[in-house]
């Protein structure tokens, strides 16, 4: 935990000694009276915490010192994975600050991932704010949850006016691109400075796409590309397509 994260109401209140986040304090981090712990406020300023007494509750004084790690301009559209990989992967997304995750069912993924415990919304922002603690940040990437692709893709456009004539579309697929994801990257390097909707990355379930799906991603703008002749699992794909277009965005130097 490199950051303990607080609401906005929490951080004004002593908190409950059972509180996990007390005992990672207290325990993990052996603070005691006249310590201080890094803290932030969800979605807002981070800085320092000093702990003022140790009892039945710890109470501390917390002083804001930055605005925050904000999130980076990149939506990512992945198909629902196994749920161990899940976890895995949202925690991966939020500690590369992309700005949100659209988990989607896709004809061929596995549907009975889909009725597991980590489908909710609820339990995948946790996953997210396990990575975003992990990075020291305080902006929990937005999630949600699809039954398919095109109600994932519609949901998105609703929320981007500009999404249909946006140049910055990207789905991954092995079979048959049109390019290279790091090509078009790097091609895209300076466009990807002064856009202004946020870049979007398509990673289909670990069966690929179908052809019906490419073809509804290539009604909506996508440009189909690769990333070498490997077959990789749903997590490293977009783990490393995020880190590629992140790159490429100048987030990473």
């Amino acid at each position: 935990m490199n950051i303990c994260l607080f609401s906005k109401e929490e951080i004004e209140k002593p908190l409950e000694i059972k509180d996990p986040r007390a005992q990672h304090i207290i325990k993990i981090l052996h603070k005691k009276e006249g310590d201080t712990f890094t803290a932030g406020i969800i979605g807002g300023a981070s800085g320092t915490a000093v702990i003022d007494s140790v009892a039945e509750k710890l109470s501390f004084t917390f002083t804001p010192e930055s605005e925050g790690k904000k999130l980076h301009p990149l939506v990512m559209v992945i198909g629902f994975p196994r749920p161990i990989q899940l976890k895995r992967l949202l925690r991966d997304m939020a500690g590369l600050g992309v700005m949100a995750v659209h988990l989607t069912g896709t004809e061929l993924g596995e549907k009975s991932y889909m009725s597991s415990t980590m489908s909710s919304p609820e339990a995948a922002r946790q996953m997210l704010l396990e990575g975003t603690v992990q990075a020291g940040s305080t902006f929990i990437p937005e999630v949600a949850v699809h039954r398919n692709l095109r109600s994932c893709l519609e949901e998105i456009k609703a929320c981007y006016p500009d999404f249909a004539k946006a140049q910055n579309k990207m789905a991954l697929d092995n079979v048959n691109p049109a390019g290279s994801l790091w090509d078009f990257c790097t091609r895209e390097k300076t466009a990807f400075a002064t856009m202004q909707n946020p870049a979007v990355a398509a990673i289909g379930s670990e069966r690929g796409w179908t052809d019906a799906e490419r073809s509804l991603l290539q009604d909506y703008g996508f440009v189909r590309l690769g990333m070498g002749e490997r077959i990789l699992r749903t997590e490293t794909a977009s783990t490393v397509a995020a880190s590629i277009i992140l790159g490429s965005m100048g987030v990473l130097c």
